[in-house]
């Protein structure tokens, strides 16, 4: 584990400021890859901070990108709807959002030369899948209790990467349906997908928040899955810049 410096980044979209915040490794890690990290409907909160801090500690620069502007971070439901509504209701304006989060961390020398991994967690989880989906050029994606019901169905513009979906199997916004259309969509674009499904686990399974949900049938907290879903996301950022196979011994899959 490494220890983890952090600074402001500022960037703007069409007039909007927004404000990232980038944590990397002290020491430089040269085999790792990067993260872009997309935050929840609450903005760049506290745990979106952990957890771009965690990821960093494993030798991963992170930037924490910032799509509602101004760093806002909304606390009720009377101002998270309209935000997600407004940017799921103009769909151009909400990728380039994602898109001047990606420019702002292609600009670090922290980033140079590594592959890009897109990790969102709920509307982050949506907004990482949207933008693979819209054409991004990046090496993998993870989505987090995605809002499945978010995205749009036409995946004729995305480009082949690697995709994992972490999501619980009683997720409303994540169903089996859901799940089967996108799937369906990832094989017909020609991605490398997993998808790891969590029995008794709904929606935002991550967020401590969500542990005292007052609907906790739509939202709830998960520690098990959470942790499952962590140790995942971890494997899948390590592989992502180092994909050779791994015996159990530790030793190179020998090729044939």
């Amino acid at each position: 584990m490494s220890s983890v410096d952090s600074r402001d980044i500022g960037y703007r979209q069409d007039g909007t400021r927004l404000l990232g915040l980038l944590c990397a490794p002290s020491t430089p890690a040269p085999d790792r890859a990067g993260a872009l990290l997309v935050h929840d409907a609450f903005g760049v909160s506290d745990e979106m901070v952990a957890i771009a801090s965690r990821l960093a500690a494993q030798g991963h620069p992170v930037l924490a990108a910032d799509v509602w502007g101004e760093r806002r971070l909304p606390g009720s439901e009377a101002e998270i709807g309209p935000l997600i509504g407004g940017m799921v209701g103009d769909r151009g304006r909400w990728m380039a959002r994602i898109r001047a989060a990606h420019a702002a961390a292609a600009e670090q020398p922290e980033f140079a030369g590594r592959p890009l991994v897109l990790l969102g967690y709920c509307f982050g989880g949506s907004s990482a899948l949207e933008y693979l989906r819209t054409g991004a050029d990046i090496a993998g994606v993870i989505s987090v209790h995605g809002g499945l019901d978010l995205l749009a169905p036409d995946w004729s513009q995305a480009r082949p990467a690697s995709v994992l979906l972490c999501t619980g199997a009683d997720d409303p916004m994540a169903t089996a349906q859901l799940r089967t259309d996108l799937t369906g969509s990832l094989d017909a674009a020609g991605m490398d997908w997993q998808l790891h499904l969590y029995s008794d686990t709904r929606h935002a399974f991550t967020s401590l928040t969500a542990a005292h949900s007052p609907v906790p049938d739509v939202v709830a907290y998960n520690p098990r899955s959470a942790a499952r879903a962590w140790a995942a996301t971890v494997q899948f950022v390590h592989e992502i810049a180092d994909p050779e196979p791994v015996n159990d011994d530790k030793t190179r899959t020998p090729h044939a």
